[in-house]
């Protein structure tokens, strides 16, 4: 078992490439830097983040500034009652010039830009949610397939220890064969357990190599140029209790986050009830107005000056628009809490289910540390017994398989049981590294 599990052994470098250290934290800060889905969530946060302000909640001045100048050529014929002030010409040229600055500033209109600041608010927090719910999700998918990896390494070492056991047998055999008291055919089927054996390990290395492909392309590195080495073991925190991982389920990011949706459609609501109310506006600003003629009865008319007014807009009657969208509005609230209340059911079972297999996965997992204990001995007993003529080849053999199984069944009750840590605690928002 301390060979299994505390003894720590290397894979081959492919010829040709020096291997890199690849520990969890390196490959974990690799993918939270380089995730194509945390960098659109960064983005979504960044532009709540912007949007998040008294300016396009409508709470602030607006100021604009507008001119327009027109200039024309007409003929006049103007006629008077006195006939000397008669006017009579061709291409007349004149100019019309207004220009103004005005300001407005919203008084009232029912608490609408209260509420939508208050909901540019809640999104910019949602989207805060929801990018610590993609950085859990990035962490878990990290750990699990590096643990695969180190899962795939321990099967390796096993089939190591039963490359040695058939590499003594075969060896014990030739002996034997040198002296007359062993035949072909036990060799011959030594040779063949051995080339299995071989066979399996070529097997296991291509096993390894997929892992960590999958690993590379998880954390966004090009497995041709970062050819790593890992060297880990599985450690299981069996500190887990149900009832704390329950408790913590609300401050899942996912489950927060929803819980703000619903939050935004009540703002929703009264933003849209605010419609049904007045609006109030102040407005001042400065008017220039300039028209000149060449000919004609006003030769020059200037104005200019400041002015202040209110606005102010009641309605009235819209086909209903209002009453319909605030029917809508509460309807999304409504989908909302539903939602809201699933997916807080989903984790719940998620998280029962993911406990039960944990406890019950670590009870198997004494049972098997005992059983892969005595395949060992097991194992070195028949060695021993075969060197000395006690054992026959059937017998190694079947304690090989009996090694071989017990560590394949320990190793993977081992990262299931990581997988369900894993999964507690993200469920739980309590994952780190």
């Amino acid at each position: 078992m301390k060979k299994l599990f505390l003894f720590l052994f290397s894979v081959l470098a492919i010829q040709g490439f020096s291997q890199q250290r690849l520990t969890l934290t390196d490959a974990i800060n690799q993918a939270l830097k380089n995730s194509y889905d945390i960098q659109l969530a960064q983005n979504s946060l960044d532009i709540s983040t912007i949007n998040n302000s008294a300016g396009v909640a409508g709470g602030l001045p607006t100021v604009t500034a507008a001119a327009n100048d027109n200039e024309t050529i007409t003929s006049i014929n103007q006629k008077f009652p006195d006939p000397t002030r008669d006017t009579k010409r061709s291409n007349v040229g004149s100019n019309n010039l207004t220009a103004n600055v005005t300001a407005s500033i919203l008084l009232y209109n029912g608490l609408r830009v209260q509420a939508t600041r208050e909901r540019l608010d809640q999104l910019e927090k949602q989207n805060q949610q929801l990018l610590a719910s993609q950085v859990q999700n990035t962490i878990a998918a990290v750990m699990a397939k590096y643990y695969d990896v180190v899962r795939q390494q321990y099967f390796l070492q096993a089939l190591d220890r039963t490359i040695e056991v058939s590499r003594q047998k075969l060896t014990i055999l030739e002996v034997r064969k040198e002296v007359g008291v062993a035949n072909n055919a036990d060799i011959f089927q030594a040779q063949l357990d051995l080339n299995a054996n071989l066979q399996a390990k070529q097997t296991q290395f291509l096993a390894i190599d997929l892992a960590k492909t999958d690993l590379l392309n998880l954390i966004f590195l090009k497995p041709a140029d970062q050819p790593v080495l890992i060297k880990d073991t599985i450690i299981i925190d069996r500190t887990l209790r149900l009832d704390s991982v329950r408790s913590h389920l609300s401050e899942n990011p996912l489950v927060v986050a929803q819980q703000q949706q619903i939050h935004i459609n009540e703002l929703l609501q009264k933003e849209a009830k605010a419609a049904s109310y007045p609006t109030l506006r102040a407005t001042t600003g400065f008017n220039l107005s300039s028209q000149s003629s060449a000919a004609g009865f006003i030769l020059l008319n200037q104005s200019y000056g400041p002015f202040i007014g209110l606005n102010l807009q009641i309605p009235i009657y819209n086909g209903s628009i209002v009453k319909k969208q605030q029917q809508v509005a509460g309807i999304n609230t409504r989908s909302a809490k539903t939602i809201y209340d699933n997916l807080l059911l989903d984790y719940e079972t998620g998280a029962v289910k993911t406990y039960q297999a944990y406890t019950n996965t670590l009870e198997q997992l004494k049972t098997e540390r005992e059983n892969f204990k005595l395949s060992q001995q097991l194992l070195d007993l028949i060695t021993q017994k075969f060197e000395l003529g006690n054992a026959t080849i059937i017998d190694v053999k079947q304690a090989q398989q009996s090694f071989e199984n017990t560590s394949y069944r320990l190793i993977n009750l081992s990262y299931t049981a990581k997988l369900a840590e894993i999964e507690l605690k993200r469920l739980s928002s309590k994952l780190s590294f």
